[in-house]
């Protein structure tokens, strides 16, 4: 979260989940029933609530305070009907699936200073692109045919 433009020296929160035991990072356990697929899976809803992330504003530096905070989320996407495919054998990454849009609201709370945070209502918010799909990289990567 930045205060004017978006610079590193303008960046007031970062919010991100603690480092896991394993060293895993920048990953959440997703509850049961918190990601929906619709039957036709067109459709994808996630939504969080009240998940402990960490706000350091001054991350990725050695020295950067974190303090405890709460996130919440809902995010929903819709495929349309326009097949993506991006395939990169040199970098061995492929993703492929369609074209949605998605929409998301969001919360965050860093009750240590009393500062909280909230989103526009997911009624007004509005991607024109993301892409509900399947992506392989790495070891898992084959090149297409």
């Amino acid at each position: 979260m930045f205060q004017g433009q978006a610079a590193p020296e303008n960046q007031i929160h970062d919010f991100h989940p603690p480092i896991a035991p394993s060293g895993l990072y920048w990953v959440v356990p997703v509850p049961k029933g918190g990601l929906i697929i619709s039957p036709d899976g067109l459709t994808a809803t996630l939504e969080m609530k009240d998940v402990a992330v960490v706000d350091q504003p001054k991350w990725p530096a050695l020295d950067a305070v974190g303090m405890p905070a709460i996130m919440s989320f809902r995010m929903i996407w819709k495929a349309t009907d326009e097949k993506i495919i991006y395939d990169d054998p040199q970098k061995q990454f492929r993703v492929e699936g369609y074209r949605a849009t998605a929409q998301l609201e969001a919360q965050v709370k860093v009750p240590s200073i009393g500062f909280s945070w909230k989103s526009d209502p997911l009624s007004a918010s509005h991607a024109n692109f993301a892409i509900i799909g399947d992506e392989v990289n790495g070891r898992y990567y084959t090149p297409m045919k």
